[in-house]
């Protein structure tokens, strides 16, 4: 697919949280103007105004990235986990089948990977899973984690979708 209007308000929107750049996701999204102000409203909303510790949105992130098959998703975030203290060894465990259960990750930070997996695989959060995540998440947290994995989904079904190639480098905001 072509790209959408680039010289547009909303396209200065999105370079606005992208600091002046557009990616190819943006590009793609400004053939709907309203479609990719709202997007850019909730996903900056996701990665920047929640409370939730940034190692966790962007573990978050990259598993939904692995179970999506979404390359752009994971080269995107892969240097932000970096920042926020994400290891290669738990990068490399986060493409295993059951990254929770590796040993690699804090009882926080398993917790979340297990909802993200119940959540994106099946859509339901067993009650037991949802139990271990309210034992290190507050309510907001658990709604801004629950909402964060429904949005990057989308993020990687859109991007699967319509076959975005990965950056060649991170993508800002």
């Amino acid at each position: 697919m072509p790209d959408g209007p680039t010289q547009t308000p909303t396209a200065d929107l999105l370079r606005a949280r992208r600091g002046g750049e557009l990616s190819g996701l943006d590009r793609l999204l400004l053939h709907s103007p309203p479609v990719a102000e709202g997007w850019n409203a909730l996903l900056g909303a996701l990665r920047n105004r929640t409370t939730l510790p940034a190692e966790l949105t962007e573990l978050v992130v990259l598993r939904i990235a692995v179970l999506n098959g979404a390359g752009f998703e994971w080269a995107a975030h892969e240097p932000a986990a970096r920042r926020a203290g994400v290891t290669d060894v738990q990068l490399a465990a986060l493409r295993a089948d059951d990254p929770a259960g590796s040993g690699e990750f804090t009882a926080a930070q398993a917790a979340v990977l297990r909802a993200t997996d119940a959540s994106t695989r099946d859509v339901v959060v067993p009650e037991g899973v949802f139990d271990g995540l309210r034992e290190h998440l507050d309510d907001r947290q658990v709604v801004e984690l629950l909402v964060t994995v429904g949005g990057y989904a989308m993020v990687s079904r859109f991007l699967v979708a319509l076959e975005v190639p990965p950056p060649t480098g991170e993508v800002a905001g």
